[in-house]
């Protein structure tokens, strides 16, 4: 369907870092993140954890590597999963470069944080022979302390003075592969050190709101913080911190992108929250619906609306719409159009079947267009 001009933001200009196979800044697409919690030395744990974030379409996976057996662990875990690992680094500059031999995409550290001028170089040094890139991760909580003095307390200005003094490290050392985060659990402040590190330079952002919460309040105040900032075009990719199943930080995270036609990314089912003149059980049906749908990963829209008030508009915009009606008769609309009539008990496992039929479709048409290019050239 076509995207209408109030619907297209447009992006703040970044340079392009790579994180193993996946373009950060630049034109590539925004992607999503998330971080294991099991212990990084169990490896079969972990590497069932990443396999399920790679299935949720987690496009990079941050594992913590505090120690020494965790970056031995690391070797194996990279070599049983597809999608790129970030090593979370914290202090200590070993670890950084174990972590970088052991097959890393990314080493999360901050430069300032890991002591002298030959660590940071060996560092560096260790990056560049393995092809890793950095992110320089801020954090409210852990600031420096002479930031700290300096400005009274967290404030945005310190969090960008901090960033870009660890951006200068390794600026100062030829290196420019990294990208830059500046979280805070407060919205506000982590809104505000956002705007003004995009500002200050022209490396890709990973954004969060750190320590967001649970499942629920983690969700609402991502989604406030995160979608404040991608509306304005800052952000290349993100992750979701949410006190629950990583897997459901990765589905929050497409779900912002999706919600503010940034990304797409399996089933948008659009629906009504129901009410006396509903001709089904709405709620009922799409709970079991989006259950049933989220093995698709094809992007589509299905719109399921209880009447005839907002459901052929909606239909009309939709590539699969369902409108009840009257005596447990309802409407499928396909590509917009009334196409046929469907019965009460066959709702769910009928629109399946066409979700999953249109998925087919969708996706032997691109495969068939990638031959006729790859012939071409």
């Amino acid at each position: 369907m076509s995207v209408r001009p109030y619907r297209e933001i447009q992006r703040r200009k970044s340079r392009t870092v790579q994180v193993g196979k996946i373009a950060v800044g630049g034109d590539a697409p925004i992607s999503v993140q998330s971080m294991t919690n099991t212990l990084t030395t169990d490896v079969a744990a972990t590497v069932a954890q990443i396999q399920g974030l790679q299935d949720a379409g987690a496009d990079i996976v941050r594992v913590s590597c505090p120690d020494e057996a965790s970056t031995k662990a690391l070797h194996e875990i990279v070599r049983e999963v597809e999608v790129p690992i970030v090593a979370d680094i914290h202090f200590h500059y070993k670890r950084a470069i174990e972590s970088a031999e052991a097959g890393a995409a990314c080493l999360r550290i901050n430069p300032g944080n890991i002591g002298t001028p030959e660590r940071v170089r060996a560092v560096v040094q260790a990056a560049k022979d393995h092809g890793c890139s950095m992110r320089i991760g801020v954090n409210a909580g852990s600031l420096e302390r002479d930031l700290l003095e300096k400005y009274g307390e967290p404030c945005p200005e310190a969090m960008v003075e901090s960033a870009l003094n660890h951006a200068r490290i390794l600026e100062d050392q030829d290196f420019f592969e990294f990208k830059i985060s500046c979280k805070a659990s407060d919205v506000f402040l982590a809104v505000a050190a956002y705007q003004g590190l995009a500002d200050a330079c022209d490396y890709p952002l990973h954004i969060g709101v750190t320590e967001a919460g649970g499942l629920r309040s983690g969700t609402i105040k991502s989604s406030i913080g995160l979608g404040s900032l991608l509306w304005a075009g800052i952000g290349d990719t993100l992750r979701v911190s949410l006190s629950a199943d990583p897997v459901e930080e990765v589905k929050v995270g497409f779900d912002m992108l999706k919600a503010l036609n940034l990304r797409h990314r399996g089933v948008n089912v659009i629906s009504c929250p129901s009410c006396a003149r509903q001709q089904f059980q709405v709620i009922k049906t799409v709970e079991v619906l989006e259950k049933r749908l989220a093995h698709i990963t094809t992007p589509m829209t299905v719109s399921v609306i209880g009447c005839v008030v907002n459901g052929p508009g909606e239909a009309r915009e939709t590539d699969i719409g369902f409108t009840g009606g009257g005596n447990g008769t309802h409407q499928v609309y396909i590509a917009g159009l009334p196409d046929h009539r469907l019965k009460d008990q066959d709702i769910v496992d009928h629109l399946v079947s066409l979700v999953e039929r249109k998925a087919a479709e969708i996706e032997a048409a691109a495969e068939g267009e990638n031959r006729r290019t790859a012939i071409a050239s």
